[in-house]
């Protein structure tokens, strides 16, 4: 009976620390996907270069697919100016070292002087490569703002 019970307290043991160790890497990921909102608000090409892997891609939700130096382009652009950027209903799934992000993405600001509001559907996959994690891919689908 001792044994059973020692090793029911050694699983639920284990499984406690992996749940710990999860959550430690689901927490870094979100970070990242705010820090990401923030500077592409900011127009901050070096906190994103330092987020997105060099591999990255972009599907946006017209369909246009851009590379990682596209993307960086894309952000620079003067003419656009965020005034706000944010995500709700934010879930993470962990496989190991790579995270499969879900989400519901809010962007609001001006291009050329003119308001604009979107809103829609966000799929990030990240992978742990060379000790951080880096977005390797995304993809966005629009919804009606509400």
């Amino acid at each position: 009976m001792k044994t059973r019970t020692l090793i029911g307290v050694m699983a639920l043991l284990v499984v406690s620390l992996g749940v710990h160790a999860q959550s430690g890497d689901e927490a870094k990921v979100i970070a990242l996907e705010n820090a990401w909102n923030t500077a592409q608000r900011d127009h901050d090409n070096v906190a994103l270069e330092a987020i997105l892997a060099e591999t990255f891609i972009d599907t946006e939700a017209d369909g246009t697919v851009m590379n990682r130096g596209q993307f960086l382009a894309s952000v620079k652009d003067p003419n656009i100016k965020h005034i706000a950027m944010s995500n709700t209903d934010v879930k993470v799934v962990m496989f190991g070292k790579s995270a499969l992000v879900t989400g519901i993405y809010h962007d609001k600001g001006t291009e050329k002087g003119k308001p604009y509001e979107v809103q829609g559907r966000f799929t990030d996959t990240w992978v742990f490569i060379d000790g951080r994690w880096q977005c390797v891919a995304t993809a966005s689908t629009p919804l009606p703002v509400k």
